[in-house]
């Protein structure tokens, strides 16, 4: 690690600032949460914010990356000197050969370790030229800074005087922003929460270097280093931005959109952040980009850093209860009669369904807002039958809109070039690229205009095909031509300076031009943002269209997506491996703040076996969001096509699903106020077990339900890992005792392993074959008892499709609780449909002798007692929209 220089050390004492050669330990008057201060006498106000992040920190600004020219009289062993572990790559640049000449051109060591792939060859010094903190001023919020740097760095246009701006938002998070203060530069247009004043007792200090600038911030107490800035040279150029730190762990998390495990491998692999169209695969920048990491600390607390950067944060919608049932689609049904079919046959093997989708194949030449009239000509009429039996109906739009039709034509495009939405090339005239329709434009939206163009379309398309979802696709954006049918530019934009680590070497590689024209800024700095953007175009159509909680799917993904719209995993293959690597991106999206997330179960591309997709839909069936879907020319893949046996595994996992509901949506109601997780690594709720910090072969649902599905093939039992505690099994309340140990479990064909954690209450319901459907049926309420007898749950009910129910009042929150022998319902919001539910059945794991009586509410009434110490009682119509208490003894 690069050390401080010696610095004088000011501590804050009342009533002025005093400084010392030597840090001393923090006095008492000092102002709470600022601890020393390295300063020079430049420095006017000495007050330093400490922090420690355990929500996030956020990095606002650009990127970060150094440069420089090679320095005269450089001192023996100064290269040498760095260790492997802290060298960090001077020549990042993927498309060039470094050799000791380059190297050195930039200042930097050169130093050939092993083969490619391990450390860098060509690393900073020690003393590579840095920014140096001349000023440091206190805010309302925190501080006010003033950097500088009197060489230039390796890349062009770097800017040697910053603004350093940190504000103490809030106890667990704090914001650091580095600017250029003379120049306006592109930030990212999302809203960020506010702080209002500065936090008070921060669990995090702050300590600043000098020179070279530096900041340093650790947790209160512990005193682990969460960031520390100055190991390697800050740079900020026009096109190249750099900040570096070390980690306190190896346990690193995130870092999205990739095809990797859960947890990171730290061997000097490079992520990079380009949205792309491709199917997921290992070491390839995917769909969406997703700068945040987590970091669990060797104690078991953990910490999150955001770079708020497209080159924020809001809560996630809460989603229609259908959308959280079964959803099937093909890509080739080839007739809307064919898919009618489909959902018929579900409907006779009584399958769940709430939700039939069409792939591109139901549009007239691949065009959005048409649709083929030869083999789609019964669509409308399968969308009512659908809506008949309480289902819905999501169909998939592009963006890129053909442009290739004669004038007068095809009104979308028409009304586009009169209204000017579209992204433009450097001439000023429509981009033109090549998607499933041939030649074709992009919509810019980050154009308020083209939000209203959509709209009308969809709204128009709407009257013909009633459509309750809409499956926003290709929208990286997507271009299957590099950049344009005119090629791009010679310039910085489409070809910069530094070319990130992208599939396909270029920034336009299948995708429109760097250097488009937006609205809003260049395509350059918007690309990563597209389809954040059309997902909030798409969600607000739908709600002014239909006046309910809207439902989008999503390829592409930025921050904050999840107010707008779920995602899907991409175009992953129908194979074992990549059932496995679902389950790293459950748990990464739910890290990223967008819960409503599955795979397409089975695979799309190649055809599935019967074996691998029934163990699939069981692992589907507790993915947050469950669609079976599938490829053109290939296998079909729905429950029905497969053998009594296989259909029956698949109809079982769904039906738990079903039964599940409530608490899911409970999960869900949690995740848009409080901005919790749905599907969990089981680390979240056991972070002193570092035994679980690399499993991402289970998974929790919230804190009390625990999925182990087998993920090999011929396999008839699956090893999971269970922390310490009781487990009960879901379905037979059958208790585990764990001391934090593997367990082998039987796992035939037709089962999934699901348990449930001690001291939860679930709520559920019996299923029937929709949502809708199910939504009816009494309550049957799940205690399993921790080993001192209690228990806790809660559920939140509403209409289900309302728009900003909980906002308006109007639901139902029950609070379920177990002590000493007595269940509790109590009641502490209640809205009008709770009145027609009823509570008719609880179940409690872990009653370790049989009771003599039962009594609900007084009353004495009859029950069952297993071997297994499982209580039952069933029949007990009670309505949920009033409390109740039920005692055994």
């Amino acid at each position: 690690m690069k050390s401080y220089r010696k610095l004088p050390t000011c501590v804050t004492r009342a009533p002025g600032p005093y400084c010392e050669e030597e840090e001393e330990e923090e006095e008492e008057g000092r102002d709470p949460g600022f601890p020393a201060l390295k300063k020079t006498p430049t420095l006017r106000r000495q007050w330093l914010g400490v922090v420690v992040v355990v929500g996030a920190v956020l990095l606002g600004g650009t990127f970060w990356a150094i440069s420089l020219r090679r320095l005269p009289g450089e001192p023996p062993g100064r290269c040498s000197s760095v260790p492997q572990s802290q060298r960090f790559d001077c020549y990042p640049e993927r498309d060039a050969v470094v050799t000791p000449e380059l190297c050195h051109l930039r200042g930097c060591c050169f130093l050939q370790s092993g083969s490619r792939g391990g450390p860098p060859w060509c690393f900073y010094p020690p003393d590579f030229p840095s920014y140096t903190l001349q000023s440091l001023n206190r805010t309302e919020l925190g501080f006010l800074g003033v950097l500088t740097r009197t060489v230039k760095t390796y890349y062009p246009r770097d800017v040697l005087e910053l603004q350093l701006q940190v504000d103490l938002e809030t106890d667990t998070r704090l914001h650091i922003k580095l600017a250029d203060p003379h120049h306006s530069r592109y930030e990212v247009p999302l809203e960020v929460p506010p702080a209002t004043k500065k936090a008070e007792n921060p669990l995090y200090s702050l300590d600043f270097s000098r020179d070279p600038f530096g900041i340093l911030v650790k947790r209160r107490g512990s005193g682990v280093v969460l960031l520390n800035t100055t190991v390697a040279p800050l740079i900020f150029a026009d096109q190249f931005l750099q900040i570096s730190t070390l980690l306190p762990s190896a346990f690193l998390y995130g870092l999205g959109e990739h095809r990797r495990g859960f947890l990171h491998r730290l061997d000097w692999t490079t992520l990079s952040f380009w949205a792309r169209d491709v199917p997921p695969t290992e070491a390839f920048n995917l769909y969406g980009v997703h700068p945040f990491y987590l970091n669990m600390e060797e104690a078991g607390s953990a910490h999150g850093v955001f770079l708020l950067n497209s080159n924020a944060m809001g809560f996630p919608t809460m989603p229609p209860l259908w959308g959280l049932g079964f959803h099937l689609c093909r890509w080739g049904y080839g007739s809307s009669n064919q898919t009618w079919e489909t959902v018929k046959n579900m409907r006779n093997y009584l399958i769940p369904q709430d939700a039939q989708w069409n792939d591109i194949d139901y549009m007239e030449g691949s065009r959005d807002f048409t649709v083929d009239p030869e083999h789609f000509g019964t669509l409308p009429q399968l969308v009512m039958d659908l809506h008949k039996h309480g289902q819905y109906y999501v169909l998939i739009v592009d963006p890129a809109i053909s442009s290739s039709q004669p004038a007068g034509t095809y009104a979308p495009y028409d009304e586009g070039l009169k209204k000017g939405i579209f992204i433009n090339n450097t001439n000023g005239q429509p981009l033109i690229g090549q998607v499933w329709p041939g030649l074709t434009a992009f919509p810019d939206f980050s154009n308020p205009e083209t939000h209203q163009w959509w709209l009308e379309n969809l709204n128009v398309f709407h009257a013909k095909v009633p459509f309750d979802g809409l499956w926003i696709d290709m929208n990286e954006p997507s271009n299957f031509q590099d950049g344009s049918v005119d090629g791009c530019t010679s310039g910085e934009l489409d070809n910069p300076p530094y070319k990130p680590a992208v599939l396909g070497g270029s920034l336009f590689a299948k995708t429109i031009c760097a250097s488009a024209k937006q609205r809003l800024s260049s395509h350059y700095n918007l690309h990563n943002l597209y389809g954040l953007m059309e997902a909030k175009a798409t969600a607000s159509a739908l709600i002014a269209i239909r006046g309910k909680r809207p439902f989008v799917i999503s390829r592409s993904t930025f921050p904050s997506q999840g107010r707008y719209s779920g995602h899907w995993l991409g175009d992953n293959r129908s194979e074992w491996k990549d059932m496995y690597w679902s389950i790293p991106g459950l748990l990464n999206f739910n890290l990223f703040g967008i819960p409503l997330v599955g795979a397409d179960i089975c695979g799309f591309s190649g055809s599935t076996t019967e074996e691998l997709c029934t163990r699939w839909m069981q692992l589907g069936a507790f993915y947050p969001f469950a669609r079976n879907h599938n490829a053109k020319d290939v296998q079909a893949q729905d429950p029905t096509v497969f053998s009594p046996p296989a259909r029956t595994a698949m109809k079982g996992a769904l039906m738990t699903r079903y039964a599940l509901l409530p608490y899911l949506y409970t999960l869900f109601h949690h995740a848009h106020r409080r901005g919790d997780t749905v599907a969990r690594p089981l680390f979240f709720e056991f972070p002193q077990d570092t035994n679980t910090y690399a499993l991402d072969r289970q998974f929790l649902w919230g804190r009390s339900l625990l999925v182990t599905p087998v993920l090999e093939p011929g396999e008839d039992a699956v090893i999971g890992y269970f922390p310490r505690g009781v487990w009960y099994d879901y379905y037979t309340g059958s208790s585990l005792q764990s001391q934090g140990e593997e367990v082998k479990l039987a796992a035939p064909l037709n089962h999934i392993n699901v348990h449930i954690r001690e001291g939860a209450v679930l709520p559920t319901q019996k299923p029937d074959i929709t949502s809708w459907m199910s939504s009816g049926n009494p309550l049957l309420l799940v205690a399993a008892l921790s080993q001192e007898g209690t228990a806790w749950g809660d559920l939140f009910w509403d209409d289900g499709e309302s728009l900003d129910t909980f906002e308006r009042g109007n639901y139902s929150y029950v609070v379920f609780n177990v002590s000493q022998n007595i269940f509790t319902s109590t009641v502490l919001h209640c809205s009008l449909e709770a009145i027609y539910i009823t509570v008719d059945g609880l179940t409690v794991y872990g009653v370790q002798k049989q009771p003599q009586v039962v009594t609900v509410n007084g009353q004495e009434i009859p029950f069952s007692y297993l071997d297994n110490q499982v209580l039952s009682m069933s029949g007990l119509h009670l309505n949920l929209s009033r409390s109740f208490s039920v005692r055994w003894r």
